[in-house]
């Protein structure tokens, strides 16, 4: 459960490419334990804001800070102390494709400590169990399914035992039982071990089941428009933009609406 202590401060954030601003002067907090999603329609710049957050990019501004460490501006050994205290699930679970589903959760802690070799394979072991996927230790990855490839990827990321985990778009391509699945998984993760979740996503239904707390970034504004549960901002918010999206109303996506979720003035 979320204590209300922040793990995660992201303050005055400013990110894109090429000198393109996506993601404006954005700050919010996560707290510990929370499982706190970003959304937003088609090009909001979820995914950009995740991968400033966890150091992928260089942000054009703004900090980011774990635990009070800065990792913007972090360099060498302290760079990777911090990055130590999170895991990552990419989108397609980004598994080698050429090592077993055992391999690569033992990859991390081959590559971080000095364990002996068999007390890796004992901690992967155990971390496969974790997300149910013991049976398919020995399977390669091309020889899973994408919920089992997602679930293997979530094993891994937790490897090192972070407090951390960032998933970006989890439940993309599943279908429904394998998304409900995932869900579940993330639920219980965050309830026995206490794991902060930061989860980019636009699947509803999901949202609506584990998210304590979102962010909802918009691209026509490129900030945040609306902060807190997903359940009150859908039935309370004052802001047509997020209640369309929230309600699954059309024309969210449609281009030139203003700030207040009005379409903007033409000519």
């Amino acid at each position: 459960m979320a204590d209300n202590t922040p793990v995660i401060s992201v303050r005055n954030l400013t990110c894109g490419y090429d000198g393109v601003v996506i993601v404006n002067d954005v700050t919010f907090d996560i707290n510990r334990g929370e499982v706190f999603i970003i959304l937003g329609g088609s090009g909001c710049g979820k995914s950009t804001l995740l991968k400033n957050m966890i150091g992928l990019i260089e942000p054009m501004a703004g900090r980011v800070l774990f635990g009070g460490d800065d990792l913007t501006s972090a360099t060498g050994e302290a760079r990777q102390t911090i990055i130590r205290k999170f895991g990552v699930m990419y989108q397609m679970g980004a598994l080698f494709g050429s090592m077993s589903v055992l391999q690569n959760v033992m990859l991390p802690l081959e590559e971080f400590t000095d364990l002996p070799q068999e007390a890796i394979e004992l901690i992967a072991k155990s971390k496969l169990a974790m997300v149910d996927m013991e049976n398919a230790a020995y399977k390669m990855p091309a020889a899973l399914s994408g919920g089992m490839k997602k679930r293997a990827a979530i094993a891994r990321a937790m490897a090192l035992d972070p407090g951390i985990l960032f998933l970006d778009e989890p439940g993309a391509g599943l279908d429904p039982i394998s998304s409900a699945v995932l869900d579940d998984l993330i639920l219980d993760l965050s309830k026995n071990l206490g794991i902060t979740f930061v989860i980019v996503t636009h699947e509803l239904e999901s949202i609506y089941k584990i998210a304590d707390r979102v962010i909802m970034l918009d691209k026509e504004v490129k900030t945040i428009v609306a902060e807190g549960d997903p359940r009150v901002l859908r039935d309370t918010s004052d802001n047509p933009f997020v209640r369309r999206f929230f309600l699954r109303q059309p024309d969210i996506d449609t281009p030139g609406h203003g700030p207040d979720g009005q379409p903007a003035a033409q000519g």
